[in-house]
């Protein structure tokens, strides 16, 4: 099992457990939006807590170890939501998730009213897509309620989004000294802000962001050298499905990229990913423990 010199190998949520290093968990997405990347979102569908609800079951029953609900899409370009919308897309969702499914549930927001109510309602975690910059008052929020929170890198700026009718929005034309060194010490600031308002160690996890203010070929270069992000300290998670760097490099739609995100993922296991965010939980189920069996098996 690896080890975590600032963390915990251990986060316990509810009745489910996470030991970190000893094999890779896999969090499915639930898009309560309309106008998702991927195509996935549930806003549209006639009933979208049923909808929300039919599929978190599917990806549970598929193998999904915690499941991660959004009401705002982060493509690149896209339009920040209201806070009264995005509380009325996810609350009832997580509400009725809670009820319905017996692994953990995350709440993908920046917003610190989201979270607190979200988690009020039965989310056990804040998956944080600025990291606790976008609001002041979040670190507060999750330092209060002693949740995990995920701290994910973020460069995204909507004028350095390039949009394709085919393949979908791409970030160009942004700049690093030295894209691992650059996104370790961003986090190390966010992380900072975490320890400060009272957040425990052994709640962090790290995420270094793929497709968020970074090139097609940054995110290439991001999942070969994943394994410097280790030296955080920090459990880590990746998102690398469907986006955009896989679509561009295949020259395929969202909906085509299953192949792409399965070699993405595995590499990101090698390298040393210990949770994988993904739309497919079935068919990444498989990946991850099949590159568990070769990546983290004893000497």
């Amino acid at each position: 099992m690896t080890s975590f010199p600032y963390a915990s190998n251990r986060l316990e949520l509810g009745s489910s457990v996470f030991e970190w290093g000893n094999r890779t968990y896999v969090m499915g997405i639930i898009n309560v939006t309309p106008d998702s990347f991927s195509g996935d979102g549930l806003v549209a569908s006639a009933g979208p807590v049923e909808a929300a609800v039919a599929l978190a079951q599917a990806q549970v029953a598929a193998g999904a170890d915690l499941l991660d609900v959004g009401g705002e899409s982060t493509r690149p370009g896209s339009q920040p939501v209201p806070l009264d919308e995005e509380l009325r897309r996810v609350i009832p969702v997580v509400a009725a998730l809670r009820e319905a499914v017996g692994v953990p549930i995350s709440i993908d927001t920046y917003k610190a009213e989201v979270a607190r109510q979200a988690l009020a309602a039965g989310a056990s975690l804040v998956n944080d897509v600025w990291a606790l910059r976008m609001d002041p008052a979040m670190a507060e929020v999750v330092a209060a309620a002693g949740a995990p929170v995920v701290l994910m890198h973020n460069r995204s700026r909507p004028k350095d989004a390039d949009q394709s009718a085919r393949l979908g929005g791409r970030y160009v034309g942004i700049e690093y000294t030295d894209l691992l060194a650059d996104i370790q010490r961003e986090l190390s600031e966010s992380i900072a802000l975490a320890q400060q308002a009272g957040v425990a160690l052994d709640r962090i996890i790290v995420d270094p962001g793929i497709g968020f203010g970074k090139t097609v070929e940054q995110n290439l270069e991001l999942v070969d050298r994943l394994d410097e992000l280790r030296s955080l300290g920090y459990p880590i998670l990746v998102g690398p499905s469907r986006k955009s760097f896989v679509g561009y490099t295949l020259n395929l739609p969202p909906e085509q990229r299953v192949e792409g995100t399965a070699a993405a993922v595995a590499l990101a296991i090698d390298r040393g990913a210990d949770v994988v965010r993904v739309h497919d939980v079935a068919a990444m189920v498989r990946v991850a423990r099949i590159a568990d069996a070769i990546s983290r098996r004893s000497p």
